[in-house]
C-alpha cells in the first residue's frame, strides 16, 4: 500500500516535498516548530549571510530523502512493505528533535554538566511528549521510530539510511548548507546514490558499483565544506565566543537544567543570545561580566581575531591508547604527525590557561572532526560495501585513492583574542611554537 499524501511543501533543494497526515501533525507541534528558530550552522551567517537556514527545513528534507531511499529498497525487495517507508520518513523527520540552541555548541555545554547528547534528548522527547502520543495514535511505536532515528534499530541497514556515510542526513545537509552559504562545494548527485542503494547479505547498506564515483564525490564535498565553511576561521571565532559565554554563564542561567523539558523547549538561538547579553544577576563576578560582554560583541559582530592556526590530517582517533604499536614506517610517520599536534596542544593550553587565571580573554580552539562520516554507532568507517551484479564485496578506502588521501580526522588548533590584544598574544604564541 503506497503512502497517502495530503499536501506538499516547496523546498529550494528538493523542489516539491509531499507529506502524510501524521507527518503534518508532527510538523505542526510546537516542539517541532521550535526547530525553525535553531540555525543549521550556528555562526556561519557571520561570514556567509545567507546561511540562516534552520534544523526545521533540514529535518523535512531528510524525511523526503528517506522516503526516496525506502521506495528504492522496497522496489528491490529489501523492505517488506511501504509501512517501513513511513517509519523511515518519520525517523528522519525527528532525528534532530533533541538539538538545543546553536546546535552542537549547546551540546558541548551539555557534556560539561550532564550526560545528555542531542540523541539522548531526542529519545526522551520521543517518549515523554506529544510526539509519542501522535506516533502511538497513528499506530507507530515511538521506541521503534526512536531507535531508527538514533542508530539503535536491530536491523543495521535501516540505521545506516538515517546516519552515516550513505545517510539521508548527509545527503540533505551538504547541498542545503552549500546552497544557503552560497558556496559550490556541497553539490552532490544524491539521486544517483539513492537509486544505487543495495543491502548486502550481512544486512549492511551498500551501493552499486556504478555509483562509486558519485559516492567518492560526496565525501570529497563534505571534506571541502568542513575546511571552507564549517571550520572557517571567522565562523569558528563567533562560535568560540558563544561557546565560552554559554559555558561560563551556564550556572547563572541554569541552561542545562533538564529536570523539565519545558525550559529546554523555550530556548532557541535568538532568545538564548538575549539571555546571555541581558543577564541581570548582582552576584556576577568580573570574569562572568566579561563573558556577558563577549556575547554582546558576538551579537554586534565584533569578533575575536585568530592569531594562530595549525591544521593536521590524522589517520587515527585521539583516544587511542598510548602504548599502541606502529607496524610500518608509514604508521610511525603518522604517529609523529599526531605527536606534533598533541605537543602543540599541550604547550598552547598551558599558555592560554596562565592568562585565563588573570582574567585575560584569549581562547584555544581545538576542533577534531572525522573527515569520513562515522557509522550510526559512532565507529570509524574505512570501507564501503559494493554490489555488482551477483557479487558483493567490501571495498577498502585504500583502494579508492582520493578517499584514502582525505580519510582520517581533521585536526585544527586556533588561538583567538580581542583585536586590541592581538599583537601582544601573537608575540607570545610565536615564541611558544617556534621550536616545533
Amino acid at each position: 500500500m503506497s503512502l497517502r499524501y495530503i499536501g506538499e511543501i516547496t523546498d529550494p533543494i528538493h523542489k516539491i516535498i509531499k507529506f502524510t497526515l501524521i507527518e503534518k501533525e508532527l510538523i505542526d507541534t510546537s516542539i517541532f516548530q521550535r526547530l525553525r528558530r535553531i540555525r543549521q550552522l550556528a555562526g556561519a551567517h557571520l561570514v556567509y549571510p545567507g546561511a540562516l537556514h534552520s534544523r526545521f527545513e533540514h529535518s523535512i528534507g531528510s524525511m523526503f530523502l528517506a522516503g526516496l531511499a525506502g521506495q528504492n529498497l522496497l522496489e528491490k525487495g529489501y523492505l517488506a512493505n511501504s509501512d517501513m517507508i513511513q517509519c523511515l520518513r518519520l525517523s528522519a523527520l525527528l532525528h534532530d528533535i533533541g538539538h538545543g540552541p546553536f546546535s552542537h555548541l549547546f551540546e558541548e555545554v551539555l557534556k560539561e554538566s550532564t550526560t545528555y547528547t542531542h540523541e539522548k534528548l531526542g529519545e526522551r522527547i520521543m517518549s515523554e511528549t506529544i510526539i509519542a502520543d501522535l506516533l502511538t495514535t497513528h499506530g507507530y511505536d515511538p521506541k521503534i521510530i526512536s531507535s531508527l532515528s538514533f542508530g539503535k534499530h536491530k536491523t543495521r541497514f535501516l540505521n545506516e539510511i538515517i546516519s552515516g556515510g550513505l545517510s539521508v542526513d548527509l545527503m540533505d545537509y551538504l547541498p542545503r548548507d552549500s546552497y544557503f552559504s552560497g558556496t559550490e562545494y556541497g553539490k552532490i548527485d544524491y539521486h544517483r546514490i539513492i537509486n544505487s542503494l543495495e543491502v548486502t547479505g550481512s544486512n549492511q547498506l551498500g551501493i552499486n558499483k556504478s555509483a562509486l564515483y558519485s559516492y567518492e564525490s560526496m565525501l570529497i564535498s563534505r571534506y571541502q565544506m568542513f575546511k571552507s565553511v564549517y571550520f572557517h576561521k571567522t565562523v569558528r571565532s563567533g562560535e568560540v565566543m558563544l561557546l565560552n559565554a554559554m559555558k561560563n554563564l551556564n550556572k547563572s542561567l541554569s541552561l542545562t537544567d533538564l529536570t523539565s523539558l519545558d525550559y529546554f523547549f523555550s530556548l532557541h538561538d535568538e532568545n538564548l543570545l538575549d539571555l546571555l547579553c541581558n543577564i541581570k544577576n548582582l552576584t556576577l563576578a568580573p570574569k562572568e561580566i566579561a563573558f556577558v560582554n563577549l556575547a554582546k560583541n558576538y551579537k554586534s559582530r565584533d569578533l575575536l581575531k585568530c592569531i594562530y592556526e595549525y591544521f593536521s590530517l590524522s589517520k587515527r582517533r585521539h583516544d587511542t591508547h598510548e602504548g599502541e604499536r606502529y607496524n610500518s614506517a608509514r604508521e610511525h610517520q603518522l604517529a609523529d604527525i599526531d605527536q606534533i599536534f598533541e605537543n602543540r596542544v599541550i604547550k598552547l593550553k598551558s599558555t592560554v590557561e596562565k592568562y585565563h587565571k588573570t582574567g585575560k580573554q584569549v581562547f584555544l580552539d581545538i576542533s577534531r572532526a572525522p573527515s569520513i562520516p562515522l557509522a550510526p554507532k559512532k565507529e570509524e568507517v574505512s570501507s564501503i560495501m559494493v554490489v555488482d551484479k551477483n557479487d558483493e564485496y567490501e571495498k577498502s578506502f585504500v583502494q579508492i585513492p582520493l578517499i584514502h588521501v582525505i580519510s582520517g580526522y581533521l585536526d585544527m588548533i586556533r588561538v583567538y583574542t580581542q583585536k586590541e590584544n592581538r599583537k601582544f598574544y601573537e608575540t607570545i604564541i610565536n615564541k611558544q611554537v617556534r621550536n616545533f
